[in-house]
């Protein structure tokens, strides 16, 4: 592993000389790019992440010179992935400057993959914010690319995002979008009924009953086999327990979906808050009597 690092060091020295050096335009960045990519690789055997990362950012500085986008992307990308084991915000800042350059080469598809994976960054550091601001972007991209599939992921995790941070109406407008446009694709029908689940919880969450009732109507319409399922039996049981304040109606509803369809834990959350809102709501009219 020290052999590699001072491999790498020798390397990027080497690769500095060059820089600083005379020489033809051009032939002297491609000259130091080729060494810096062995550094680099040099530090990845060792792994040094924060010195490969570093490097490929050199790296990436070369190809701009040489007005090579392509390959200054590719290098930033390479520099992030360094850094992610070591550095979030600088693998962010890096991925950015990749995504930059895709778009400014007109590579939609690359520049949507990196800011799903900016997204995903920010998801693990548990900054939903950003993270939804991110797979926006991803899913604005994916979208002009018509690769729908990877756009109702990300809108999907936009959803579920903005739920959580009780933003229900943008979470509700995401589900029975992506329902209404899985109804007609054979592959996503079967999805459907999750998220109109999704939609309805969410719907919940506000704790209007006459919106929850117009929804399940809704939905009726919009799919008419939605009525048959578990899944709308569940939501228009808890609907009809907020309307009559019952919490161990709602509990019982919960527990008998649950016995036969484990609840993820963003369900379990949502439901947890609409409890406690009726729980809420009957202490304050205890006080009143």
């Amino acid at each position: 592993m020290g052999d590699q690092i001072a491999k790498g060091e020798e390397y990027e020295r080497k690769a500095e000389k060059k820089l600083a050096g005379w020489g033809f335009l051009g032939s002297k960045h491609e000259d130091a790019a080729d060494l810096f990519e062995k550094a680099a690789n040099s530090f990845k055997l060792a792994k040094s992440w924060d010195q490969a990362g570093a490097v490929y950012v050199k790296l990436a500085n070369c190809h701009v010179k040489l007005d090579s986008k392509h390959e200054a992307a590719n290098a930033y990308a390479d520099a992030a992935h360094c850094y992610k084991k070591t550095n979030i915000r600088e693998s962010i800042s890096c991925l950015e400057q990749a995504v930059n350059l895709f778009m400014e080469i007109g590579r939609l598809n690359m520049s949507a993959r990196y800011y799903k994976e900016i997204a995903e960054l920010c998801e693990q550091e548990q900054n939903l914010e950003q993270a939804i601001l991110y797979y926006d972007r991803a899913a604005d991209l994916f979208q002009s690319e018509e690769v729908t599939t990877s756009a109702n992921q990300c809108k999907q995790k936009i959803a579920q995002f903005s739920a959580q941070l009780e933003q229900y109406h943008r979470a509700i407008e995401i589900y029975e979008e992506i329902a209404r446009q899985s109804l007609n694709n054979n592959l996503l029908k079967y999805g459907v009924k999750g998220h109109l689940l999704n939609a309805g919880i969410c719907q919940l969450c506000k704790g209007d009953v006459v919106a929850i009732t117009n929804a399940l109507e809704r939905y009726q319409e919009l799919d008419p086999t939605f009525s048959g399922t578990r899944e709308f039996r569940l939501l228009t049981d808890l609907a009809a327990a907020v309307d009559e304040e019952d919490i161990a109606k709602f509990t019982d509803a919960v527990k008998e979906f649950d016995s036969m369809t484990q609840l993820d834990a963003w369900k379990t959350t949502l439901l947890l808050r609409v409890k406690e809102a009726l729980k809420a709501k009957e202490l304050e009219e205890d006080d009143l009597t």
